[in-house]
């Protein structure tokens, strides 16, 4: 099946010279084979090799993971990189206090001294990308029985890794596209060594907050500084203060020359997850049942906690980060919802089934391999969405956001199975174990407030009594809800007084003489053991099992499209690892009689000024730099431009990707999509998915005239003939 596989994407890239350049999430080592003709053809002036080279620097070596979920892009050759400020916003986060608030005032190191650590945060960057599906199903067959494919793969990949790593301080690892019809070998170098540099205040970084996530126009200055370090061999290496800046095989040209409608662009980075081939049943489930109370359930912990944040700073201060994770997700399913309806998104997939059913049915070979695909998958989401909405459900309770002493306290539990052992080692281990206790507890306290977590469980324990049955809800709830008579208001303040895991002295006091029979008395314990063992007995099998069948359907159905689509190239899922996608500088229709322009100004930043409201209280230097039109040679009309539009396609994971010209040039930090088109990780809309994008200049025009940070800028290769007209 795998070579039939490869024939027909070959036959279907050759086959179609109209696709549309605005869908796809592309694999840079194919563009060359698949692409490069289209892209030129729309009006990228360079070659595949200045994209992706093993033989010489291009653009892939200037393009890193930043973090677990990011993407980043060196912009000078001494290791100095721009991400998307919501992305370095956690690291920024740790280092504030209320002495030093870096998320309110903005943070900018005048040397390579004060760039501040961050513990933890990595970056890596491909060394090179190979097909080895050949490799990895040697041995195996179409007839063969799930679980003994699954251990020839697995051995197979394991062999694969520790030969491409060999002898090198590389870390690699082979990943299914196509669903599992096939692999790539990804080589990465990964450096652990990143400096904060630079963030503008959260005014500018997060100008709009939630109101305007997602949404366009967006007038947000997201972006933040930082540098990779290394040896003094330009080597990866753990942090030392005799580490040096990192000497990049490429950095990007930053253009001064700026965008107009037509523009072609390409965002070189790291898409998260993509779900384009699923079936209706996959859709209906998310839009109908997943979503809806997931929505639900975080607006209300957004509300609880952004209503103390705007009466106590402290509180804003603990719990910004918090708000910010449950927002992005929140708006964004409801943004889905909206869209997806509004394609008729589900009614489009089952008319495409219909169409695969008749094109199955006119073939018996076709029947015999893909005639029980749709049937399958309706057959196993009928139980599937409710064991996913109780998994889920249950974690949005229980977790580090709903009842929050018992994640502290869930977090324990290892340390209470080590100190049940007998063994040699249990003491080094316990003493272990402990240790990393510590720090998370120091983190959970750090972003702790009495007061909002009492808050959160009554609302979150409401919330699981209304939306899961009785017999699915955990045994410590069920305990709890009697006893309360389900006024979860009255037994707060008793169970937040009892427990050891509300309070900071007593954890330390717990850590430094570990007693386990008082960890397993506390009720916040028990709530947490009491969730995770009903996750584990009742819903891990079938989920894992009903995954497993669904990994089985969704190759083959996948194959089957492949197969059937002789009009389309393919691109595979998003599923982290880098890809590239191209379109052009365009605005959208978004509603009848509305028009929306590619292109915002600091004129629009202006316009939602206002000192009452944290997320539009424009800093008081920004706003004197605007009515004095001290705009540097970032000037356009008279104004700065803020942000952009464009119809590449883009998902989580591509925040912070470099926003490209047609000459490779840099142009843009990648940051969201509009509203009328987030549905896109399921269904790509031409005429309204769009990607949000910040415009460079005004990162260059915060950076010189905002901050006074110049000097960063002397370190970047500027180019290209600025639009400056005072």
């Amino acid at each position: 099946m795998k070579k039939q596989i490869m024939a027909a994407m070959l036959l279907l890239a050759l086959a179609a010279p109209g696709a549309l350049a605005d869908e796809g999430m592309w694999i840079p080592v194919l563009i060359e084979k698949y692409n490069i003709k289209l892209m030129q053809e729309n009006g990228f002036k360079l070659t595949a090799e200045d994209i992706y080279s093993i033989n010489k620097a291009s653009m892939k070596d200037a393009v890193v993971l930043f973090g677990g979920g990011c993407t980043g892009e060196f912009i000078s050759d001494k290791g100095l990189i721009i991400t998307n400020h919501h992305c370095g916003y956690g690291y920024i986060h740790r280092h504030s206090t209320l002495e030093h608030d870096y998320l309110t005032d903005g943070f900018w190191a005048a040397s390579h001294a004060e760039e501040l650590p961050n513990p933890g945060l990595s970056v890596t960057i491909l060394k090179y990308m190979e097909d080895v599906t050949d490799r990895v199903l040697q041995g195996v067959t179409d007839n063969m029985e799930s679980e003994k494919r699954e251990a020839i793969i697995n051995a197979n990949i394991t062999a694969i890794n520790a030969e491409a790593v060999k002898g090198t301080h590389y870390l690699s690892a082979v990943r299914p596209f196509y669903l599992g019809n096939q692999y790539f070998l990804i080589v990465n170098e990964v450096f652990r060594d990143v400096r904060l540099v630079g963030a503008p205040p959260s005014a500018i970084g997060k100008f709009g907050g939630d109101t305007d996530n997602w949404v366009w126009p967006r007038h947000t200055g997201d972006f933040s500084l930082f540098r990779v370090y290394a040896d003094k061999e330009n080597n990866p290496a753990a942090y030392s203060a005799d580490n040096v800046p990192y000497h990049p095989a490429y950095h990007f040209p930053v253009s001064l020359a700026g965008v107009k409608e037509g523009d072609f662009t390409m965002v070189f980075g790291y898409p998260g997850r993509t779900q384009e081939y699923a079936p209706s049943h996959h859709i209906r489930m998310l839009k109908d049942v997943i979503y809806p109370k997931q929505v639900e359930i975080r607006g209300k912990k957004i509300s609880i906690m952004e209503q103390e944040m705007a009466n106590d700073p402290l509180v804003r201060l603990k719990y910004t980060g918090k708000s910010f994770g449950l927002a992005n997700g929140w708006k964004k399913w409801i943004g889905e919802i909206q869209s997806l309806d509004r394609m008729n998104g589900v009614e489009r997939k089952e008319a495409f089934e219909k169409e695969f059913s008749e094109w199955v049915s006119a073939d018996p070979g076709r029947t015999r391999k893909y005639g029980n695909i749709l049937s399958e998958y309706a057959k196993i989401y009928e139980e599937y969405t409710h064991n996913y909405l109780v998994a889920i459900y249950t974690n949005e309770v229980f977790g580090s956001t709903g009842v929050e002493p018992a994640a502290l306290a869930g977090a324990f539990n290892r340390a209470v199975e080590i100190a049940g052992q007998k063994d040699t080692g249990q003491k080094a281990e316990l003493e272990k174990e402990l240790q990393r206790l510590s720090g998370y507890a120091d983190n959970f306290f750090r972003n702790f407030d009495m007061n909002v977590s009492k808050q959160l469980f009554v609302a979150v324990m409401e919330l699981y009594g209304n939306n899961i049955a009785p017999e699915w809800q955990t045994d410590a709830y069920r305990e709890l809800a009697s006893s309360a008579g389900g006024d979860f208001e009255s037994v707060a303040d008793r169970l937040f007084a009892r427990s050891l895991f509300t309070d900071e002295a007593k954890v330390k006091d717990l850590i430094s003489n570990f007693n386990p029979k008082k960890v397993e008395k506390d009720p916040f314990y028990r709530m947490a053991l009491s969730s995770s063992e009903l996750i584990r007995s009742r819903i891990n099998e079938k989920m894992d099992a009903a995954d497993r069948r669904l990994a089985e359907l969704n190759k083959l159905y996948m194959a089957a499209q492949m197969e059937k689509g002789n009009d389309k190239i393919f691109y595979p899922d998003a599923n982290s690892t880098l890809r590239l996608a191209y379109g052009k500088v365009m605005g959208y229709d978004s509603r009848d009689a509305v028009y929306h322009k590619h292109q915002t100004t600091l004129t629009g930043v202006m316009e939602k000024d206002n000192p009452e409201i944290y997320d539009y209280d424009v800093p008081d230097r920004l706003r004197e730099l605007y009515e004095q039109k001290d705009f540097g040679r970032y000037a356009v009309n008279g104004d700065v431009p803020v942000c952009f539009i464009a119809n590449n396609h883009t998902t989580g994971g591509n925040s912070g990707s470099p926003v490209l010209n047609a000459e490779g040039h840099l142009i843009g930090v990648n940051f969201d999509r509009a509203w009328e088109g987030v549905a896109s990780d399921i269904m790509f809309n031409p005429k309204q998915s769009r990607n949000i994008s910040l415009d460079i200049r005004y990162a260059l025009f915060l950076i010189d005239k905002f901050a006074g940070a110049g000097y960063l800028i002397d370190e970047m290769t500027l180019v290209g003939e600025p639009q400056h007209t005072p």
